[in-house]
């Protein structure tokens, strides 16, 4: 042990953070948790694991102590409990010592989603989705296979679901089977850890990363780096990181690899574009912050006035300095406030660019922050990921498929494994439009390829969907969410299959999903967004509360992002009778459709 830390903790400290704790916003990152941080990462361990709550300021124990009741709950027990609670928990339930029911309730209903177990008490009682972490939205064929192996035991509730991270949700899991599937997860190089609640969610990248003539920077390092440093021990190099269990918020960073932004960066608590510096060159990110979607607030990030070069180390860095200012200084208490936004706006923007340069500096790690660079001024058009199209590479396309609503039968998964194996050397790349990508496939393979016949009849997955039903998104919703005031998806993918039919259009319409206020099908940022609410309608001469949706138009993704803010409709009965006449005056007015 480190002769510093031994007397340290011999002298009774209570947590190996609390040396130092300066009231002044600017100077506190450069000792308080720093110490600790820098000691633990570099190999060196106390006679016990540091816990997530070690690693805060005392000052920022005393918030949490009065704040909300995760809070509480955190500090009652700590989140790496989890890493190992779900083991002993899943041993007694088998062998019968225990029932689901008698899980203590803070762990079944908070801690368990440390290990990316998620309650669906209210759907399905005793059945966790568990949320995985797949940096940069790239699987292999062995684990879409496993992932279908997984859930296929469940039955209809047992299904795999792309999220709008890129990422991959396991749907019906038991909690004395999540052992069996963590680990083989982590035989698999991947990991359900710090996966959900306060933790730092999947790294989303560029799925054309290094195959793109287009590409100003490959993501897939970055997003591989980031994931280890939020998700990897640096002591023990297993899955979980005690360093980021204890952060006051989620936090979702996107890096995009070219101007189509296909990482969304508008909506992320750090969003990383690709910029060149207009004196040398060389290129790097301009840093966006504070972009979120909540029941209280949508916001698109903001301008941090700071760029950094295009390299492990600088990304890295910056990503950890604003991780430490957020864990340490984000609000406790309310836990609608605690996004990384409020606290960017509560010191402003200058003084937080100056707190994360100080930061930065700390480490003395050679890395600089520069001012934001100049963006292109000249026009640029979102390409499109369905279809066949050319790689950079001679000889090679890229195959989008579409996955209606992002939803796989463990049949569907291992029908994608056996292409992927077939065309792409087991490849296969998740969009946050909740589709897959085949790369490297070989341009003389590709008639074979679309002739299979899993791409074709009455398969759900297409490679030349339609314009409107080949871009719906969709939540969770209804089925398993039990927040979710509708059911989306199986509305989605039929609704887009019927304006399909309907409708003309010239080019492609996103239509997004979501159950609730909550946003995660990301409404606001779609052409037209659809989210559930109350809706009355007279039924047999009487005035009915019936499931209805809102709606929202505008939203536009890309180079020059938008958020759609407030609906342009609210209380449309969800009913084929109600809603689609409202959505084909929509894309007749607003889209130029022509009714066929």
């Amino acid at each position: 042990m480190n002769v510093f830390l031994t007397t340290f903790v011999a002298a009774g400290a209570v947590t190996v953070a609390n040396a130092f704790a300066p009231s002044n916003f600017m100077s506190k990152f450069a000792h308080g948790t720093r110490f600790a941080t820098e000691i633990y990462a570099d190999g060196v361990v106390s006679t016990e694991k540091p816990t997530g709550t070690s690693f805060l300021p005392e000052e920022t124990i005393e918030r949490a102590k009065a704040g909300s009741p995760i809070e509480k709950a955190k500090l009652e027990k700590d989140p790496i409990n989890a890493w190992v609670d779900i083991y002993e928990y899943a041993r007694r339930i088998r062998e019968g010592e225990m029932t689901w029911e008698e899980v203590e309730k803070a762990d079944l209903d908070t801690r368990l989603k440390y290990v990316g177990m998620l309650h669906r008490n209210k759907r399905t009682p005793g059945k966790f989705m568990m949320r995985l972490k797949v940096p940069n939205g790239i699987v292999n064929s062995d684990q879409m296979r496993f992932y279908a192996d997984c859930v296929e035991k469940y039955g209809d509730i047992g299904v795999v679901d792309i999220t709008t991270r890129a990422n991959i949700q396991l749907r019906g899991v038991t909690i004395e089977d999540a052992p069996d599937i963590i680990d083989g997860l982590h035989a698999r190089n991947q990991t359900s850890f710090q996966s959900a609640l306060d933790s730092v969610r999947n790294m989303v990248g560029n799925p054309l990363a290094g195959i793109d003539d287009q590409e100003m920077v490959d993501t897939r390092e970055f997003c591989n780096a980031l994931n280890d440093l939020v998700s990897l021990d640096p002591v023990t190099e297993t899955r979980g990181n005690p360093m980021w269990a204890n952060l006051p918020r989620k936090f979702n960073i996107a890096i995009s690899g070219s101007r189509d932004d296909f990482a969304h960066t508008h909506i992320n608590d750090i969003g990383l574009q690709p910029c060149a510096n207009t004196e040398t060159g060389e290129m790097g990110f301009n840093v966006v912050l504070g972009g979120y979607m909540s029941i209280k607030r949508v916001a698109e990030s903001i301008d941090s006035g700071m760029w950094i070069k295009a390299d492990r180390e600088s990304v890295v860095t910056l990503c950890e300095a604003i991780l430490r200012i957020f864990r340490d200084e984000s609000d406790r208490k309310d836990r609608q406030k605690a996004r990384l936004m409020w606290l960017v706006e509560k010191y402003g923007v200058n003084e937080f660019k100056n707190a994360v340069i100080k930061e930065v500096d700390s480490y003395n790690r050679g890395v600089k922050i520069y001012d934001q660079q100049s963006r292109p001024t000249d026009n640029f058009e979102r390409r499109e990921l369905l279809g066949v199209h050319p790689q950079k590479q001679t000889g090679k396309v890229r195959v989008g498929i579409l996955v209606p609503t992002g939803r796989l039968s463990p049949n569907e998964c291992r029908q994608l494994a056996d292409l992927a194996d077939t065309y792409s050397k087991g490849e296969i790349r998740l969009t946050v439009e909740q589709n897959i990508l085949l790369p490297n496939v070989y341009e003389a393979d590709v008639a074979e390829l679309l002739a299979e016949p899993c791409l074709n009849g009455e398969s759900r997955l297409k490679v030349n969907p339609g314009l409107i039903e080949g871009n719906v998104v969709s939540c969770t919703g209804a089925q398993f969410c039990g927040l979710a005031l509708i059911e989306t998806k199986s509305h989605a993918e039929e609704l887009g299959k019927k304006l399909e039919a309907l409708v003309t259009v010239d080019r492609p319409i996103r239509i997004h999903w979501t159950g609730c206020p909550n946003s995660c099908g990301q409404v606001q940022a779609a052409d037209i967004g659809i989210m559930g609410g109350p809706a009355r309608k007279e039924i047999d001469g009487k005035n009915m509360a019936v499931p209805g949706c809102k709606i929202f138009v505008g939203g536009r993704i890309g180079e020059n992002a938008h958020l759609a803010m407030e609906p342009v409709k609210s209380g449309v009965p969800l009913d084929d009778e109600d809603l689609i006449p409202v959505l084909v005056e929509i894309l007749k007015t607003e889209f130029g459709a022509v009714e066929k």
